[in-house]
């Protein structure tokens, strides 16, 4: 078999020793009469036909090798493995990074189980199942057109329209096998105290150890920064806080900054009778997210943010990027530009892009895929959605802002029915509930409920149009796209105020047909710079506003409005919109 397309690990958040890549080529099968279950397609000595998949691409995309855009139900997947001699001793757990919408997973005939929602992790337990020689995995996806589906830009059609794609169905991040101790963390979560110079630690255990500990190391550059040791008695979860100690040697505590993104690492291992059991590495950055007043503050100092709206999507992989490096890439493009954060747009992006964001220090803005019809179902898949996604990614110092709704997209009454309402504030309140570290944008750009940040979206093309929020009570009465800025029965005086949406440019030589900008197309480059900087300029000096994010990093399929295409090559030099943003 050939090496996969992306073979790299998948979580360097919490590293490894020992792991197997599943990607790669996997047979595939359409079900469009579903009647895979009924005929046991799962079982090992079911071939699923001819077709071939590189997994993790969908196979509406071109680097999957099916590259078919008619929509299908029911898919399946299958390939077999040898179990490397390294994992024999250890639990082997089966990881799913992604797959859309309700995925079933057997192993050697065998159920596993299943899991519902298309942009969070799960994981199978398989020691007991896996043991050596040669094993056979089958998948089964099911994504239907539903609208309580939380699916973001996926088109809720079987084609793409207006600013709707392709959509993604099935297997879309990575599978990896990976060998931990008989036990280890099922969960860690890392806060940050900066007050306190220290690092508060939560860590959930697989199983209660016997004469059991977790010993926790935290380093900067390689000088140990503080180590404990913490017994088990009764209960297979911990909490405490690690000190970090900054003496001459450390040279002081050393803050995240998106100029400064220092990272701390830590090693969290699971000891019994002494002796390590299993041992994960993984980071952290000491930072801190508040309001104070009508700003918004970093580790205690006013943060502007210059931002760029970012809806992860390749020509050839969709959802899913072509590479590892593909993903770093986009973050350099980003800061290359001059833009300090991103507004990952209906999409929860794959954790190898939020590493990258910690690591070269951009900010992230993390926003729930939308569903599209209110009613309980899409209540309840909301609400699952974007604690999953907290999660899995409440230790990235880079996210600062979780955003529940957009553009009353789902809640299309959300400014006058209770309803609607309600579940805007229940899904603020759930994200406070689970993480306080961060903060809210309710329904980012109009008819906000409960939110943190009061958030405008305006596509005018012409700076005086801005005139219009120059003070806060013409912000709050204001209605852009004729919708008004906050939803009935709610004040938001005294609030930070972002400029989430604006600009949206495209060039004369992209558009026609079914593409399209905003306001018309611009000519030529220096057009597009003349105006990219004309309205970039309008929104940096609204008064009392803490920042601003552009509409958008990259062409999207028809939606031809990005500062670079769809291949990421720039529509005029990088340094010329760097200008501009400073």
């Amino acid at each position: 078999m050939t090496s996969p397309i992306r073979g790299e690990y998948p979580r360097p958040d919490r590293k490894r020793e020992h792991w197997l890549t599943l990607n790669g080529q996997w047979e595939f099968a359409f079900d469009q009469e579903n009647r895979g279950r009924q005929e046991r397609w799962y079982q090992p000595g079911h071939s699923l036909g001819d077709l071939k998949i590189e997994v993790p691409f969908p196979y509406q995309s071109s680097l999957s090798g099916i590259n078919s855009q008619e929509h299908c139900d029911v898919v399946w997947y299958k390939r077999s493995f040898q179990l490397p001699e390294e994992l024999g001793g250890l639990r082997r757990l089966l990881h799913f990074g992604a797959a859309d919408y309700v995925a079933e997973v057997w192993l050697d005939g065998q159920f596993l189980g299943s899991h519902t929602g298309g942009y969070s992790d799960f994981t199978f337990d398989i020691t007991s199942q896996c043991g050596p020689g040669e094993h056979t995995l089958a998948v089964r996806c099911e994504d239907r057109l539903d609208f309580d589906q939380p699916r973001g830009k996926q088109s809720y059609r079987p084609e793409p329209f207006a600013c709707w794609y392709t959509p993604v169905t099935g297997l879309w991040q990575s599978v990896w096998l990976e060998g931990v101790g008989e036990y280890y963390p099922e969960d860690f979560r890392l806060t940050p105290d900066i007050e306190n110079g220290a690092l508060k630690v939560e860590v959930t255990l697989n199983e209660l150890p016997p004469h059991g500990s977790v010993r926790l190391t935290a380093s900067f550059k390689g000088r140990v920064a503080a180590r404990q040791e913490v017994g088990l008695t009764t209960d297979r979860f911990l909490q405490t806080s690690l000190f970090l100690r900054h003496d001459e040697e450390i040279r002081g505590l050393h803050l995240w900054y998106p100029t400064d993104p220092n990272l701390y690492d830590l090693t969290i291992e699971t000891l019994v009778d002494g002796q390590v059991a299993d041992r994960v590495e993984t980071y952290f950055g000491l930072r801190k997210v508040s309001v104070c007043g009508d700003k918004i503050t970093l580790n205690n100092q006013v943060l502007y943010q210059r931002l760029i709206l970012d809806q992860g999507y390749w020509a050839d992989g969709l959802l899913t990027a072509p590479s590892a490096e593909a993903l770093k890439k986009d973050v350099e493009l980003t800061l290359a530009m001059g833009y300090n954060g991103a507004r990952k747009h209906q999409k929860f992006e794959d954790p190898l892009y939020l590493y990258w964001a910690d690591k070269l220090g951009l900010l992230v803005w993390s926003e729930l895929p939308s569903a599209y019809w209110l009613r309980d179902s899409e209540k309840r898949n909301l609400m699952r959605d974007l604690s999953e996604a907290i999660r899995r990614d409440y230790n990235h110092p880079s996210i600062i802002v979780w955003t529940p709704l957009n553009e009353s997209w789902g809640v299309p009454a959300i400014q006058s029915q209770e309803e609607a309402q309600r579940l805007n504030d229940c899904l603020y309140h759930m994200v406070h509930c689970l993480d306080g570290t961060r903060l809210v944008s309710g329904n980012d750009g109009w008819e906000q409920a409960q939110t943190d940040i009061v958030t405008v979206h305006d596509y005018t093309a012409w700076p005086e149009d801005l005139k219009g929020y120059e003070s806060e009570d013409s912000v709050l009465n204001n209605s852009p796209a004729g919708q008004l800025i906050s939803a009935q029965g709610y004040g938001h005086w005294g609030k930070p105020k972002i400029f989430s949406e604006f600009g949206g440019i495209a060039m004369a030589k992209d558009s026609g047909g079914d593409n399209w900008g905003y306001n018309g197309a611009v000519a030529d480059t220096q057009a597009l710079l003349d105006r990219f900087g004309a309205i970039t300029r309008g929104a940096k000096e609204l008064p009392g506003f803490s920042g601003y994010c552009y509409t958008q990093l990259t062409d999207v399929f028809q939606e031809v409005n990005g500062l670079l295409d769809m291949e990421r090559n720039p529509k005029a030099p990088l340094e010329e919109f760097k200008k501009r943003n400073s």
